[in-house]
């Protein structure tokens, strides 16, 4: 029901706004973007050896699974409502609250998914955000509909964005491989379940033009839209800076053509901008004024 009323708001919005801004050649370009990162790839299979179809192997691998904006899982409703955004010439896209009741993660394995070693992996992730912040983790029970569905496929590492009570199962997908590698990175599975909680990427909010430049120039032809903006109604900073380190920063070559850097920092920073070694205490403190955790605006 939620789902149809969201679709209908933007409908009703649609009846009693301005023209559009784009032209129709522009908004169809959009709309086949954005559903072709809901196809699996060919062979079903990640890589990351050639710049061929933005796969830069010097990205990191949610950047390369075919996604929106990289690994980011998209609804059908959700494309309708930002297609229907792009058309008047805005980039945020609205939705109401997607916050876990309880501040709670509901979560299951796939059967035969993962081996001890990569569902070890798996729950240190979890056991990490739940030292550092007040969100719980709690495996299905049968008579649980929406829930964390975790899968290993290997076409990439990404995950839906927030929660929706409807969605019934929420993607969660990390491409199977020695803990620590590509989507067993640690801070790579904390990235993944972020997008759970309900977090978009670092690079993608309202002000990032203040901190780096995208460097079109370099960008794969037809992923240009992976570096759209959200706007302030759709993405909070939570009082906080631009964090280059964040776990949820894009590294500097992501989408690049020719192997040169994508992303460009303005302003002197310190560690690795896009590095997945560790989580920031910026990104805990992302998740903890999020879900208003006590003493989170300490």
């Amino acid at each position: 029901m939620l789902r149809v009323t969201v679709i209908l708001c933007c409908l009703g919005v649609a009846l009693a706004t301005p023209p559009l801004a784009k032209s129709r050649e522009e908004i169809q370009a959009f709309r086949s973007f954005l559903e072709n990162t809901q196809k699996e790839k060919p062979d079903g299979i990640f890589r990351m050896t050639s710049p061929v179809d933005g796969v830069s192997p010097l990205a990191n691998p949610e950047e390369n699974s075919g996604k929106f904006e990289g690994d980011i899982v998209l609804d059908d409703w959700q494309i309708q409502a930002m297609v229907q955004e792009y058309a008047l010439g805005r980039n945020g896209y609205l939705w109401p609250n997607t916050k876990w009741p309880n501040n709670t993660v509901i979560w299951e394995y796939v059967e035969g998914e993962f081996g001890p070693l990569q569902s070890a992996a798996i729950e240190e992730g979890i056991a990490d955000i739940e030292r550092h912040t007040c969100i719980k983790f709690r495996y299905r029970e049968p008579s649980d509909t929406a829930y964390a569905r975790l899968t290993g496929s290997p076409d990439g590492c990404y995950a839906h964005v927030g929660y929706w009570a409807t969605r019934g199962p929420h993607v969660y997908n990390l491409a199977r491989n020695i803990p620590g590698v590509g989507c067993f990175r640690h801070a790579t599975i904390v990235h993944e379940w972020m997008h759970i909680l309900g977090f978009f990427h670092m690079h993608s909010t309202h002000d990032r033009d203040d901190y780096v430049r995208i460097a079109f120039e370099n960008v794969q032809p037809g992923t240009e839209h992976n570096f759209n903006m959200h706007g302030s109604d759709l993405v909070s900073n939570y009082g906080l800076p631009y964090d280059y380190v964040s776990c949820l920063q894009y590294g500097a070559y992501g989408f690049s053509i020719n192997g040169l850097p994508t992303i460009v920092a303005l302003r002197e920073h310190e560690g690795v901008m896009g590095q997945r070694e560790y989580i920031t205490d910026m990104d805990w403190t992302r998740i903890n004024r999020h879900y208003d955790c006590p003493d989170a605006w300490d």
